[in-house]
């Protein structure tokens, strides 16, 4: 057995009869798609409903699996209590899943439930399948602020646990589109909404999964989208299949993109790993990147590997320029891998006799050593974009009309706390939103009176 099908799906509470009392009849198109979903879900007789839903359980490092036997649900946040939901987890398809992720210690599984209750994420498709097809169990899935490729990824673990646990199953990608399509809707008007629109409905019609990956984190917040990952972990259960995909629908009424499109696959497709192709694709690139990066980030970069392959700390190459040997100066080691930060650490005074030394102690620590993140592993060295800020020196400011954040970064201080951001910085686009993250970063809340220096810095990528 195997996935039967994937539907990507919206999910505006308006839709539902009950929430919408005739609102709902201005996204007709959308009800009608969702209408077409349900029967041809009740037509394929699934024994198993696989929901991601943004709505879910969300964690910023691990995809969270609704554990227990099931759970219910109502649209009582939307005041129509009387729509009520109790449904069935297939417990065992959801342990092999988790199974499957523990083997490759992969960051997925029951843990961390805060809320059992049925998110409108999930409710929403259900009122339709429920409608004509009761027959189903499903399972309820999160994403999470992890990577494209760790969602993808996730999709072919689903993937697999359905093949080996012989279910037929059909897969429900639950997710709206762009918030910001126009300026009399909820969240107003972004040029990038539309564009995210565009887009996600022509890779949906063509079914060409590996664009999903050239949809950058700051493009997709400036859109405002909500369904984009739970979209990529349906692609990745869909790998190496060729697939016949047909949109149904797409509309933006409301302000807000709501799309349909179905996904049958039709034969396996050793061309369609997109995976495998991505990260290729990734691995060539920063080895060209590698070769052509000067002595900050080749110096960075050596160190790190030398650390994570063999726990080994460098010693400082003799032949490097005299600016990097005798020169003393604070300084940041950032790791990206696939477009998300992997790990930052950084010094605003210098700490070590060099900036040599510098680098090489702050590239260990990003890559191994930040709270925020898990030591970086061996295998993922290949896929790892490093950049080196050296800093300047501080200076106190009057106040933010000082800050440019493309030239300056920041740091703020409110008695001992103290928060830094480095400037010219992607989805940083004004003062305003450098000083807030840097507040944030040193704990320091919005009532607390705070002093402002910047300083800039040579970046070398």
């Amino acid at each position: 057995m195997a996935i039967q099908a994937a539907f990507m799906v919206p999910h505006p509470p308006l839709i539902i009869p009950e929430i919408g009392k005739g609102g709902e009849k201005s996204i007709q198109d959308t009800i009608d798609a969702y209408e077409r979903v349900a029967k041809e879900i009740e037509e394929l007789k699934p024994e198993t409903i696989i929901i991601t839903s943004p709505h879910s359980i969300m964690y910023s490092d691990y995809f969270h699996i609704s554990p227990g036997t099931g759970a219910k649900g109502d649209f009582s946040r939307f005041r129509a209590s009387e729509v009520k939901f109790d449904e069935e987890y297939d417990e065992e398809l959801r342990d092999k899943i988790c199974e499957l992720a523990d083997n490759e210690d992969f960051p997925a599984g029951v843990l961390g439930e805060k809320d059992p209750s049925l998110d409108h994420g999930t409710m929403v498709p259900l009122w339709f399948i429920r409608n004509k097809y009761k027959g189903a169990k499903i399972i309820r899935i999160g994403l999470s602020g992890l990577s494209l490729p760790e969602h993808y990824h996730l999709g072919m673990l689903i993937q697999k646990a359905v093949d080996e646990c012989r279910r037929r199953a059909v897969f429900i990608a639950s997710g709206d589109l762009s918030h910001k399509l126009q300026e009399h809707g909820p969240y107003g008007f972004a040029g990038e909404g539309p564009v995210y629109d565009d887009r996600i409905m022509d890779v949906a019609g063509r079914a060409a999964f590996l664009e999903m990956f050239d949809f950058s984190e700051d493009f997709c917040r400036k859109a405002a989208e909500c369904g984009h990952r739970s979209f990529v972990i349906m692609a990745g259960a869909l790998d190496g299949m060729k697939v016949r995909s047909e949109v149904f629908s797409h509309q933006d009424v409301t302000g807000v993109g709501y799309g349909i499109a179905s996904f049958y696959p039709v034969c396996a497709d050793e061309t369609r790993h997109f995976l495998d192709v991505y990260l290729e694709k990734i691995r060539k690139n920063l080895k060209n990147k590698a070769e052509k990066s000067d002595d900050y980030v080749r110096l960075a970069r050596e160190a790190l590997e030398s650390y994570i392959m063999y726990r080994k700390r460098i010693e400082v190459p003799k032949e490097l320029p005299d600016e990097m040997l005798k020169k003393t100066a604070g300084a940041f080691v950032s790791i990206h891998k696939a477009g998300r930060l992997r790990g930052c650490i950084g010094t605003i005074l210098p700490t070590a006799s060099s900036v040599a030394e510098e680098i090489i102690q702050n590239a260990i620590s990003a890559s191994t050593r930040d709270p925020r993140f898990s030591p970086i592993t061996p295998e993922e060295l290949p896929y790892l974009d490093i950049n080196v800020d050296v800093l300047g020196e501080t200076e106190d400011i009057s106040g933010p009309e000082e800050l440019d954040v493309k030239r300056y970064g920041v740091i703020v201080t409110s008695g001992r706390k103290r928060g830094l951001l480095l400037p010219d910085l992607d989805g940083v686009d004004t003062v305003e939103q450098q000083i807030d993250i840097a507040r944030q970063k040193g704990g320091i809340q919005t009532d607390e009176t705070i002093q402002l220096q910047r300083f800039e810095v040579v970046r070398h990528v």
